[in-house]
């Protein structure tokens, strides 16, 4: 009874915050979300880099707006992009165009709109507007003990309605065929996955799906979305620190508010999948069909939120809190502005074994001040004991941290290198209450290297010509045991860093990329890796494979 009044209250304010939101005045746009992994995110940070434009491109996905203010901003700018970046600007001007003022009604079926974008169906008529185009994918990997076909087939459709509503959907089955079918994706940088279950078995042959999709409202300096995403946060080459692309994608409510230049803030409260078998609220089904039980999972959330500060052009200064919690939801993490640890503590009365898992973590970023060159770091705190940092034998110093700088335009036009350190010590994302770890689906929020770990990461990227982007990068992982929860809880002093059982891999990624024409796009790749250091997580092979795909709309 009590979970169905907290529903009702959580649906209850949900709509009363819609309906407050349409009282505050003219809506500027929509919110669309875009993918993370578009070459135009590349593109815009590349140009924040060298001090063309400002964008908080640490929190992810950005708005079709934000991509489409940017884009502007650089047409008023020409004089500062070089011959293939002025290309690179008009191919990107022709997908987002929106927001454009001398828009005409129209309906479009299998044919180019009047800015040469093709569209597989667009209709727009006053305030009202939907694009419609389907994702594929064809995707080969071959070497080593792999022989794999990709297939992927589905729809993605975005649009408007009226001045206030935004909506998108996205979804993709996926197969793959073949032999060395990487099925459990931990120890890789791969976005992890929920395998459909058959009856029988098949080491050939693998399921799975893609699915987001959002509702969005934009009010004056903000806007709060209701979606099924990734989102990310941080800074970071080959993995982020707080929230990456690891995870599958979850449920959220996302606000975001910027009343000032100056400051923005970023709220968000997840629904994430523990993985853990409620065995209270499991029940008989009555038939023995596919086993004898109604499996019900112990129910887990998230809610994270960070003010970010630009105190001047190319600054960015982040502070930040989250909390996982498990069991049923709870109202008072739906108020954006609460102390998440502090009210963790005064409603599970100080009792470790009732309360929830929480974090810090902090970042700073500077671009172009030294020009072209960009700077980061990001700090995350599990737990700490402040009064005893620097003592060896009773300090918990269960944080991560990373430290990068790239450079752009250095010795060649459009060429940027890049070095990363990442580090995170024993026990980081781990908790004594298993439905509280820093985990959705078993797959982790936040690096994929996980505790107990470092990465030392270089890399190279080159656009020789436009839309071709090319790159190489190096990576040098080290990672020792998880270590025991007694150990995390009770050990004086804690287990060190790398202190036992060190692996160490070793990783080259060559990788093009092409988009011909807007959201169709070819890839190649070749990997090759020495050095496996979880056995039980991956191919007992060393991978060295080649890989080709093809993809629209995705």
């Amino acid at each position: 009874m009590l979970i169905n009044k907290q529903k009702q209250v959580f649906r209850f304010s949900v709509i009363l915050f819609f309906l407050t939101q349409l009282t505050l005045g003219n809506v500027q746009a929509q919110i669309v979300w875009e993918n993370p992994k578009l070459p135009i995110n590349s593109f815009l940070s590349r140009q924040a880099q060298k001090g063309n434009i400002n964008i908080a491109d640490f929190i992810l996905p950005m708005n079709r707006k934000e991509i489409a203010f940017n884009l502007s901003a650089l047409k008023d700018s020409l004089h500062k992009l070089s011959a293939i970046e002025k290309q690179e600007l008009a191919f990107y001007l022709q997908e987002y165009t929106e927001f454009n003022n001398n828009r005409v009604d129209s309906t479009l079926f299998f044919k180019k709109d009047p800015y040469q974008r093709w569209r597989a169906f667009s209709a727009e008529e006053g305030d009202f507007l939907v694009r419609i185009d389907p994702a594929v994918g064809f995707e080969t990997t071959q070497g080593g003990s792999k022989n794999l076909l990709k297939m992927s087939s589905g729809l993605q459709l975005w649009g408007h309605m009226g001045k206030n509503v935004s909506f998108q959907a996205f979804f993709t089955d996926i197969t793959e065929y073949g032999t060395g079918i990487d099925t459990i994706r931990q120890f890789s940088n791969e976005t992890g996955l929920v395998r459909f279950e058959n009856v029988k078995k098949d080491s050939k042959l693998l399921s799975y799906s893609n699915l987001r999709g959002s509702v969005g409202y934009e009010f004056k300096n903000g806007s709060v979305s209701l979606g099924n995403d990734q989102l990310l946060w941080g800074y970071g080459e080959n993995g982020r620190l707080v929230m990456s692309d690891k995870a599958p994608t979850y449920p959220f409510i996302r606000l975001d508010y910027q009343p000032l230049k100056w400051v923005k803030f970023h709220y968000a409260h997840t629904w994430l999948q523990s993985a853990i078998t409620d065995s209270a609220r499991s029940y008989p089904k009555g038939n023995t069909i596919y086993g004898s039980d109604r499996e019900i999972y112990v129910s887990k959330f998230m809610a994270t939120h960070s003010l970010n500060f630009f105190p001047v052009k190319g600054v960015s200064l982040s502070i930040g809190e989250s909390i996982i919690y498990s069991d049923k939801m709870d109202p008072g993490y739906l108020i954006p502005v609460m102390f998440f640890k502090a009210y963790d503590q005064i409603t599970s009365r100080y009792r470790i074994n009732s309360g929830s898992n929480g974090q810090f973590f902090l970042q700073a970023s500077s671009r172009n001040h030294i020009k072209g060159l960009h700077l980061y770091s990001t700090l995350f705190i599990d737990e700490i004991r402040a009064s005893e940092i620097f003592n060896r034998n009773k300090s918990r110093n269960q944080v991560g941290f990373n430290a990068g700088a790239s450079i752009t335009d250095v010795f060649l036009p459009y060429l940027t290198l890049g070095m990363e350190y990442t580090r995170i010590n024993p026990f980081v994302y781990q908790n004594l209450i298993p439905a509280q770890t820093y985990t959705n689906q078993n797959y982790l929020m936040g690096d994929w290297i996980g505790q107990n770990a470092d990465r030392l990461t270089a890399w190279l990227k080159y656009n020789p010509m436009p839309r071709l982007s090319t790159k190489i990068r190096l990576d040098y992982i080290r990672k020792g045991d998880n270590g025991s929860l007694e150990d995390q809880y009770y050990a004086e002093p804690q287990p060190r860093f790398l202190s036992s059982n060190v692996g160490i891999q070793k990783q080259l990624l060559i990788e093009a990329g092409y988009e011909m024409i807007n959201n169709l796009h070819i890839k190649g790749s070749y990997f090759k890796q020495g050095g496996i250091i979880r056995p039980d997580l991956q191919t007992a092979a060393v991978p060295n494979e080649f890989r080709f795909g093809v993809s629209y709309g995705f």
